[in-house]
C-alpha cells in the first residue's frame, strides 16, 4: 500500500497529512509551529521528525503495510535549511522542499497563471507567471513589518493606543482596547509590557483582530490603520502584476486569491478590493476558504 505524507509547516503549527495513491487523507497530525526562525534550527527538525512520525502512527494502518513513497515540505522560514534537512531525512520515500506559499497559491490557481495575496501573522504574495514559474514577495518577517500582516496591523493599532493614552492623539476606542487587552490602564504600563515581555511581537500581532473589529464598527483610528497597513501590500501587488502579468487586461482577470483569516475579514477585504479598483487591478479577487493544507493535498497528487 502506497502512501505520500504532506507538511504545511509555519510559525504557529505544523500540520502532517497521510494520503493513499487517490488522495484520500488516511491520516492527520497537528503539532507546535516549527519555523525555525522561531524555534530554531535543532528544535524545527525535531518537531518535523516527530509529526512525520506521528501521521504514520495515527493511520491506524499497519506499518509493514505502509509504504511511503513521496513526502512533500512546505515550510516557512529558510529554504535552504529545509532543502538540506529533506536531504538527511530517511524512510519516507522521496522528499521535496518547498515554500509554505505553494499551498495557498494551488489553492489560487490551481496550477494556471495568477497570484495569491496572504495575511496572517505575516504577509505575502505568491504567484505563478505565465510560463508557470513560481514566484514569491514579501515574507520578510515581523522584524521587518510585513506590511498587512497581523504582526504589522496589531503594531499600527498599539502604537495609536499609546499615542492617545499619552494625550497627544484624540482618544478613540482603541485606547480602551488596548487596555482590556493588557489589563493594564495607563501609558507607562502599557508601553512597559510591550518592551520588557520576550514575546511582544506575537501579543502585538495578537490584538490585530480587535482592530479589525473597532474597525468594523466604525471606529475611524482603526480603519486609518487598515488603510495605511494594507496600502503596503497593495503596492506590492502592483509591482508583482507590472512585472510578472504586464500584458494582462481587465477582460481576461487573472484569478487572485485572497488568503488568511485577517485578510478576509470584511474590513479588510473591503479595503483591498478599494486599491484594486483604484489601480485597475487586472484580477478576479476571491476568498480562500480552503486551509493551507488541502492545498499540499492537491500538490501531492500532481507529484508521481
Amino acid at each position: 500500500m502506497s502512501f505520500k505524507i504532506g507538511v504545511d509547516g509555519g510559525g504557529t503549527k505544523t500540520e502532517c497529512i497521510l494520503v493513499d495513491a487517490s488522495g484520500v487523507v488516511a491520516g492527520r497530525h497537528m503539532a507546535p509551529g516549527c519555523n525555525p526562525s522561531v524555534v530554531g534550527p535543532d528544535q524545527a527538525r525535531a518537531l518535523l521528525l516527530e509529526a512525520m512520525q506521528a501521521v504514520r502512527v495515527q493511520s491506524r494502518i499497519p506499518q509493514l503495510k505502509l509504504e511511503i513513497t513521496t513526502t512533500l515540505l512546505c515550510m516557512a522560514g529558510s529554504q535552504p535549511f529545509w532543502r538540506e534537512t529533506a536531504a538527511q531525512l530517511g524512510g519516507f520515500g522521496r522528499i521535496e522542499a518547498a515554500p509554505d506559499s505553494l499551498p495557498v497559491l494551488e489553492l489560487a490557481t490551481g496550477g494556471a497563471p495568477g497570484l495569491v495575496v496572504h495575511a496572517g501573522t505575516g504577509s505575502f504574495v505568491a504567484a505563478r507567471a505565465p510560463d508557470g514559474s513560481a514566484h514569491y514577495a514579501g515574507g520578510l518577517g515581523w522584524r521587518f513589518g510585513d506590511s498587512g500582516s497581523g504582526y504589522d496591523l496589531g503594531r499600527r493599532a498599539v502604537a495609536r493606543a499609546l499615542l492617545e493614552l499619552q494625550g497627544w492623539a484624540e482618544h478613540t476606542a482603541l485606547a480602551e482596547a488596548l487596555c482590556q487587552y493588557t489589563g493594564l490602564s495607563d501609558y507607562a504600563a502599557n508601553s512597559g509590557l510591550f518592551y520588557a515581555d520576550a514575546a511582544a511581537n506575537a501579543k502585538i500581532a495578537a490584538f490585530a483582530p480587535r482592530a479589525i473589529e473597532l474597525a468594523e464598527q466604525g471606529c475611524g483610528a482603526a480603519q486609518q490603520i487598515i488603510a495605511e497597513s494594507l496600502g503596503g501590500l497593495a503596492a506590492l501587488v502592483h509591482r508583482v502584476l507590472q512585472q510578472l502579468f504586464p500584458r494582462a487586461t481587465a477582460g481576461a482577470a487573472l484569478p487572485c486569491g485572497v488568503s488568511g483569516a485577517l485578510l478576509n475579514r470584511p474590513a479588510c477585504r473591503s479595503a483591498l478590493r478599494a486599491f484594486a479598483a483604484t489601480h485597475a487591478w487586472p484580477v478576479q479577487l476571491q476568498p480562500i476558504t480552503d486551509p493551507p493544507i488541502e492545498g499540499v493535498r492537491r500538490l501531492l497528487l500532481k507529484m508521481e
